[in-house]
């Protein structure tokens, strides 16, 4: 099969978070999915084209290289946004093919302008706004020069929407930061339709945004780790279970991480299993090989720490996690078998690793795990 683990990417689940997240929205509110890092790890090209299936048609992305992926899978009806980086080489193919992008900074600007004239096909962009993050975006100092540059530019821009980014909507200890975002947004906005721009769409809004800030909704949200099943942080998941009628996680999670044992060993007692000496054998054990290590994205920080499942059995990782193996204790285990099936992350029967325990204990966020998965991992549409 060329691969030692999988992913598998539920359709269904996708679908019912997506309604989820849309239920939360105003008529109206358009909705855009977020994908970069490779769609948090669950693959660009599979779940740009998973959710266009689902009926999303604005896709986010960090680079011009997420959008070239993404472009190259998805119907031309559907829009990609470019939200960091692009270099002046890739400004060209962008504009050619009515890609989106952020601009946020004068330097971008007149490359965008002068790419826009070269190919007489106005650039669409959205302008992104500093308004505390300070990350990226124009300066108010830096807007009445940004209106300038477009107003006398009228063939060489579209500005299609103006955008910025809250520095922290997860926790309420940043709500002054976030609510005072929003008003300096509001106020560059009203500023640069007082210069005479005509702008078609206002966004601010993250997942955690989504949920904590209903007025930050506007014309449209980027929705990125709440589509695959995860909060942003549990104080926004305790907020809507707070107010929910219903217990239960109105999320599922898409994403099952999965191999197979590749060959099972008894270790006599007093032996060391693996490098070095971290795991003695206290009892004979019988241990599993599972052709997945640090460099398919299992943390080497998860050596005796860690745990799979196998026949709806957990079983512990035992000595350190080798670049292309771990091994696990399956002593206990009834029936275990070479090729038995092998659940890194997700569910198998009524056992359930999650990515919240995963990342615990490697000391790694949901977002930065996810994100690590390899790329050449295949990832398998199911159900």
């Amino acid at each position: 099969m060329f691969y030692s683990s999988y992913i598998e990417i539920s359709r269904s689940a996708l679908a019912h978070n997506i309604a989820f997240l849309k239920a939360q929205l105003r008529l109206g509110v358009r909705y855009s999915s977020v994908i970069k890092g490779n769609a948090y790890g669950h693959g660009i090209e599979e779940f740009g084209q998973l959710a266009y299936t689902c009926g999303v048609d604005h896709f986010s992305v960090f680079s011009a290289d997420e959008a070239y992926r993404l472009q190259q899978v998805l119907p031309h009806t559907a829009t990609i946004l470019i939200m960091g980086y692009i270099d002046d080489e890739e400004l060209n193919w962008a504009i050619t093919h009515n890609i989106e992008l952020y601009v946020f900074s004068l330097d971008r600007l007149e490359q965008a302008g002068k790419a826009a004239k070269a190919l007489q096909k106005p650039a669409r962009i959205h302008l992104d706004l500093e308004t505390g993050m300070n990350r990226i975006g124009l300066n108010t100092d830096e807007l009445e020069r940004a209106a300038d540059i477009i107003l006398k530019q009228p063939d060489a821009f579209e500005v299609v929407g103006v955008s910025t980014h809250y520095a922290g909507a997860e926790s309420s200890e940043n709500h002054d930061r976030v609510t005072a975002q929003l008003q300096r947004y509001h106020m560059a906005v009203r500023m640069l339709q007082q210069k005479g721009l005509t702008i078609k769409t206002l966004h601010t809004a993250c997942s955690a945004a989504v949920m904590a800030y209903p007025e930050t909704h506007l014309d449209m949200v980027r929705v990125g780790i709440m589509q695959y099943g995860f909060w942003p942080s549990p104080e926004i998941y305790q907020r809507y279970m707070g107010i929910s009628t219903d217990r239960s996680d109105p999320l599922r999670r898409l994403i099952n991480w999965k191999s197979r044992v590749m060959s099972l060993k008894v270790v006599p007692s007093g032996e060391f299993i693996g490098y070095g000496t971290s795991f003695q054998a206290s009892t004979e054990m019988l241990i599993a090989a599972i052709p997945v290590g640090y460099s398919w994205g299992f943390s080497r920080s998860l050596s005796n720490q860690g745990q799979v499942l196998i026949r709806s059995h957990r079983a512990p990782v035992v000595g350190i996690v080798n670049m292309n193996v771990l091994m696990v204790d399956v002593t206990g285990i009834p029936d275990v078998a070479l090729k038995d099936e092998v659940v890194l992350l997700g569910k198998q029967g009524s056992e359930h690793i999650t990515v919240a325990s995963f990342a615990e204990l490697s000391t790694q966020l949901n977002y930065e795990l996810l994100t690590r998965l390899p790329l050449n991992i295949p990832r398998i549409i199911i159900d």
